[in-house]
């Protein structure tokens, strides 16, 4: 668990920015995270303006930039789609 933390710490680090205020992403840092490390997911998408929605559906105190916080929530729905559609590919099987 501690190495998937760490890394979740460090994506978010590297996405952003450097010189300024770096405890927050902005749009740009945003978009950029989602094209580079999500690529898969926003090359399928046919609304262009899903990434800004999503975005503005974050950030819950509506500063315009998503917190680490915000970030965990991104994160999170995306596991828990990925989840689901996975149960939903492998047939059900009995629990005992």
């Amino acid at each position: 668990p501690r190495l998937s933390i760490e890394s979740l710490i460090s994506l978010f680090q590297k996405y952003v920015e450097k010189g300024g205020y770096n405890c927050t992403l902005s749009k740009t840092e945003f978009l950029s995270f989602m094209n580079a490390e999500l690529a898969a997911f926003t090359k399928n998408q046919k609304d262009p303006g899903v990434l800004h929605r999503m975005m503005k559906k974050l950030g819950t105190n509506n500063d315009g930039q998503l917190d680490f916080s915000e970030f965990l929530n991104l994160i999170g729905g995306l596991a828990m789609a990925c989840h689901d559609s996975f149960l939903k590919a492998v047939p059900s099987q009995k629990r005992t």
